[in-house]
C-alpha cells in the first residue's frame, strides 16, 4: 500500500500533530492526496512551547487550520507518579481526548505519524495506539524515519532535518514524581542549552543533576564551551554530567532507515 492508496480508504481523518518531522510529511502528504485532514495538537506540560510554535508555523505554511486541545497530564495520578507504565496511561488520555473531538467534528479515522523505523512491539504507548484502533499509515505503508527526511525535503518542508524529540517526561527517571516545576526546570534547561548551539540533545535528570546527553559530533563543542554549559545547567542542578553515549543524530537516522 502506499499513502495514496491510503488516504483513498480514509478520506477524513483527524492528525495526530506534534510539529515534528513525521507528522508534518504526514500532512503534507494526505493534502497532497485530495484526503480531508485535520491536524490536532494536544498541549500538555510535556511539551515545550517551541513544539506548538512548529506546529502553527507548518499549518500556516500548508494553508491548514491547527485545532489545539488541551489536556492536563499531571491531573493522572498513573502519570504524575512516573509509574512504569506512564506512556501507556499518557498516550491513553491524549488520545482518547483526541478521538472524542474528531468524532463530535466528523473525522471517524485518527492517524498518527509512527513511521517504519519505530519499534511497534508492547511498548505501552504503542499499546495504547492499538487499543484505541489509531492508524499509522507511515507504518503501514513502509515508510523510514530516513525516506520521511528525504520525502520532507524534497517537498521544502522546514522540518526535514528537525531532530526527533520525545517529551519532557522522559527525562526524569521512572519511579521519581513528575512535577509542573520539576518539568519548567528541563525546559528551561534544554532551551539554553540550544541557545549555545546544541541540537539533538537531551538534558535528563540524574540524583538532582543535569546529565547531558549529545551527539558524537557535539562532543568537542561541549568542551569547548564547558564553562557556559556551567553556567547554563548550574544554577538549576546540583551538578553538571557529560553522558559518554553518544546520541544518534539526523545522518544515522537516514543510514539505519
Amino acid at each position: 500500500m502506499d499513502l495514496q492508496t491510503f488516504f483513498a480508504q480514509h478520506p477524513r481523518t483527524a492528525l495526530a500533530f506534534s510539529g515534528g518531522t513525521d507528522s508534518a510529511y504526514l500532512l503534507c502528504a494526505a493534502l497532497a492526496s485530495g484526503a480531508q485532514v485535520r491536524p490536532y495538537f494536544v498541549r500538555t506540560r510535556f511539551q515545550p512551547a517551541f513544539e506548538l510554535a512548529d506546529a502553527c508555523r507548518l499549518c500556516a505554511e500548508l494553508g491548514v487550520k491547527l485545532t489545539v486541545l488541551e489536556a492536563d497530564v499531571l491531573a493522572c495520578r498513573e502519570i504524575a507518579a512516573n509509574s512504569p507504565d506512564r506512556c501507556w496511561h499518557c498516550k491513553r488520555l491524549l488520545f482518547t481526548r483526541l478521538c472524542e473531538q474528531a468524532a463530535a467534528d466528523g473525522f471517524p479515522t485518527v492517524i498518527d505519524g509512527t513511521n517504519a523505523s519505530d519499534d511497534a512491539g508492547d511498548r505501552p504507548g504503542m499499546r495504547a495506539l492499538r487499543e484505541l484502533g489509531i492508524l499509522s499509515p507511515l507504518r503501514e505503508c513502509g515508510i523510514t524515519k530516513g525516506e520521511v527526511r528525504r520525502r520532507s525535503r524534497q517537498a521544502g518542508l522546514f522540518t526535514a532535518d528537525k531532530p526527533s524529540y520525545a517529551c519532557l517526561a522522559t527525562r526524569i527517571p521512572a519511579g521519581e514524581p513528575i512535577t509542573a516545576a520539576l518539568l519548567q526546570k528541563i525546559e528551561a534547561a534544554e532551551e539554553r542549552v540550544s541557545n549555545l548551539g546544541f541540537t539533538g540533545f537531551r538534558v535528563r535528570i540524574f540524583h538532582s543533576c543535569a546529565r547531558l546527553q549529545l551527539t558524537t559530533g557535539q562532543m568537542p563543542l561541549a568542551v569547548e564551551l564547558r564553562e557556559e554549559l556551567q553556567k547554563a545547567l548550574r544554577p538549576d542542578f546540583d551538578g553538571v554530567l557529560l553522558d559518554l553515549a553518544p546520541r544518534p543524530d539526523v545522518r544515522e537516522e537516514e543510514r539505519n532507515g
